[in-house]
């Protein structure tokens, strides 16, 4: 499918829309009211975010439990364009987003960013392991994924994939912020790999101005079957996970508060593959590797009774240290050398095992960030202008294949959001960073500097009936990083990446009959990645890629009755081309296939939600690559009871991959798992 193509799937969608707008009886008085609560409105699982000209998802608490996600992969894979490598297990998966991210050798490429309350998790580049997201979902009460740049200048620079923002638990989800003390517990169980989950929250609130919340939760899984009964290779796992939180309210009329967060998740495999995507046949052989990984956030709200002043001040740490021992006899190349010629290049195998010498892995992040919000009007233009600065250190340890030093970086940033009278959204924005990276090891034990200017801005115009159009175009510079220490000419030389969008959104109520509620959003996106210093080119372990261009068509909507009957549908259609040196062109290593996922479902009131969801791939063919299309089914249902003796107890019941189906995605490098039944009990005292 060409760029081309995918504009006029986006002209079809945009008629398609406007077409509605127009037969929409959604007017002023309609929403004057829906404003005084007279209406009652269909709901479904997921609200669109309509309103806005980033290419945002939002999943909410009631979202999470309803999933059942073992992983936080797995949390946020119904966003439309984001896409998973290996997602079932933490350990050998990864998030890709617009074809960036995650891939079969690196478990990133610091073009996906992960926030969690604030701090800048996750590694560099670190081989055959995985993004280490080692946390559990069960710490978590929300997750924003943005795509693309545009909206992404308040949290880093180079992301051209998009965000992952993660926000814990607080202790007033559970007390309603009242005083008093409330506590949790939660079980949950799966039949595919005999896993079980124990969560359990801890919540206290002494006075309205304080409040503790202490969460561990335990999840154990054994190695998962595919659709074909046969076992996952590498699937196996326990991670034990706490969070501890407190905040407390002070000041005038309460506008200051200071809050605290620590979580933290560990694992300890014994005699498991040191190549956790299981690409390497062997050669590396087993491990035992102990992961530890630990994130801290203070934060200082100040809020008075002035629009010019919101102030927040988070200081975050996170730390992952990954400790891997050789188990002698494990590989392959051990036990033949001559099978790995190409691996051992005439010299012995290593005692400490191929690939595994001096392979412990430690990042330590260390950020300081200022921001504030001001509100205010200059004519007939009213602003909401965020500004910031960033301090950010972060401290890699040399091991084999990642050179250790040192990253200190400084950034400033500015997004002003400027509505003009009604229609009108215009948001401009910059970030300044400068980065200094300092190499612990020879050769490149030196000081390498750099800095960018980056930038964006998005434009929305929203019309009377409901509809919008918007686009945008942003430019970001991913700096050097540690791992580049490796070439001192790649030190020199940072990614550029210029990103363009245009789409349209609907968002109206009794758009086919009295009580429903329909929003529908289509992006349409092209990227132009150059100066690259992240991917080699196929063969190569010093030859780069000269260009990659990306492009895709993401669409999400929701449709809700007044009865309780529902509809969600996200869909993503992407293409990449690599450009290499001497004008040859390939597929894009990093596209997932088109994929599509529907949901159906029935709410009666606040009682039971049922859902049936398909999820499918299109087979992917890119010349090179083939990879077979796919359609699973899953069944959920959830049951809260409004009165009795059950009341305050929560039961979720799911069937995942309802039919068995064998396959495997085209990003990933292990087969999905088979059909599992998952349940939930939770109940509150």
């Amino acid at each position: 499918m060409t760029f081309s193509t995918l504009r006029g799937a986006l002209r079809t969608s945009t008629v398609c829309v406007f077409a509605l707008s127009l037969t929409s009886p959604a007017s002023a008085q309609n929403n004057e009211k829906l404003s005084l609560g007279t209406i009652l409105l269909g709901e479904s699982k997921r609200e669109i975010q309509t309103d806005t000209a980033t290419a945002v998802t939002e999943i909410d608490q009631e979202e999470i439990n309803d999933r059942q996600p073992g992983t936080i992969a797995e949390l946020i894979d119904s966003a439309p364009g984001v896409n998973l490598v290996n997602g079932s297990t933490p350990q050998g998966s990864g998030i890709n987003i617009r074809g960036y991210g995650a891939n079969s050798t690196f478990g990133s490429d610091q073009k996906v960013a992960v926030i969690v309350d604030g701090a800048s998790v996750g590694a560099e580049e670190l081989y055959r392991i995985g993004t280490q997201l080692f946390t559990d979902p069960f710490l978590y009460k929300s997750a924003e994924v943005i795509r693309g740049t545009v909206g992404s200048f308040e949290y880093g620079s180079g992301i051209v994939g998009g965000v992952v923002k993660l926000e814990t638990k607080d202790a007033s989800d559970f007390t309603g912020g009242e005083v008093g003390f409330v506590g949790t517990q939660t079980f949950e169980f799966s039949s595919n790999g005999n896993g079980i989950t124990s969560s359990t929250n801890l919540a206290w609130q002494p006075t309205e101005q304080a409040e503790f919340l202490l969460n561990y939760t335990r999840r154990d899984q054994d190695a998962q079957s595919d659709g074909s009964g046969n076992l996952i290779g590498n699937s196996a796992f326990t991670l034990p996970s706490f969070l501890l939180k407190g905040k407390y309210t002070f000041g005038q009329n309460r506008d200051q508060s200071l809050a605290f967060s620590y979580s933290e998740s560990s694992t300890d495999e014994k005699d498991v593959p040191y190549d956790t995507f299981l690409t390497s046949q062997g050669s590396f052989g087993n491990v035992d590797r102990r992961v530890d990984s630990r994130t801290a956030a203070l934060t200082y709200r100040y809020n008075p009774a002035s629009d010019l002043i919101d102030l927040d001040v988070v200081l975050s740490y996170a730390d992952q240290e990954i400790e891997q021992s050789y188990v002698p006899g494990s590989s392959t190349c051990e036990i033949n050398p001559a099978s790995c010629a190409g691996f051992l290049r005439g010299r012995p195998f290593p005692a400490q095992g191929f690939g595994t010498v001096n392979a412990d892995h430690r990042y330590e992040t260390t950020k300081l960030t200022a921001k504030n919000t001001s509100l205010f009007a200059t004519g007939s233009i009213s602003h909401e202008l965020r500004t910031g600065v960033e301090l950010i250190r972060k401290e890699r340890r040399d091991a084999n294949s990642a050179p250790g030093g040192v990253d200190n970086r400084v950034a400033i940033f500015a997004v002003d959001q400027m509505r003009i009278g009604n229609a009108w959204t215009v948001t401009p924005a910059l970030r300044y960073e400068h980065s200094k990276v300092t190499g612990s090891t020879a050769p490149n034990d030196g000081t390498f500097k750099n800095d960018a200017l980056m930038g964006g801005i998005s434009v929305r115009y929203a019309f009377a009936n409901g509809f919008a159009v918007f686009g945008s175009a942003a430019h970001t510079e991913n700096l050097p990083i540690i791992d580049d220490l490796g070439s001192a000419v790649l030190m020199t030389r940072p990614e550029k990446s210029q990103t363009f969008e245009v789409g349209a959104s609907y968002e109206g109520s009794d758009v086919f009959q009295s009580g429903d509620s329909f929003s529908i959003k289509g992006n349409l996106y092209k990227t132009d990645l150059r100066d690259i210093t992240s991917y080699t080119v196929s063969g190569s372990t010093s030859v780069y890629a000269d260009r990659i261009e990306t492009e895709g068509f993401e669409l999400e909507a929701s449709y809700a009755m007044e009865s309780g009957l529902y509809f969600d549908l996200n869909t993503n259609l992407s293409r990449g081309t690599e450009f290499q040196p001497g004008d040859a062109t390939t597929a894009w290593r990093g596209v997932a296939a088109d994929n599509l996922q529907f949901t159906v479902g029935k709410k009666f009131g606040d009682e039971l939600d049922l859902s049936w969801e398909v999820v499918a791939d299109k087979r992917f063919d890119d010349g090179v690559n083939v990879v077979p299309g796919f359609g699973v089914h899953n069944l959920r249902a959830t049951y809260k009871p409004q009165h009795g003796v059950l009341e305050g107890t929560e039961i979720r019941v799911g069937v995942e991959n309802v039919f068995d189906k064998q396959y495997t995605r085209r990003l990933s490098t292990r087969p999905a798992s088979g059909r599992s039944l998952k349940v939930s009990l939770a109940a509150t005292f």
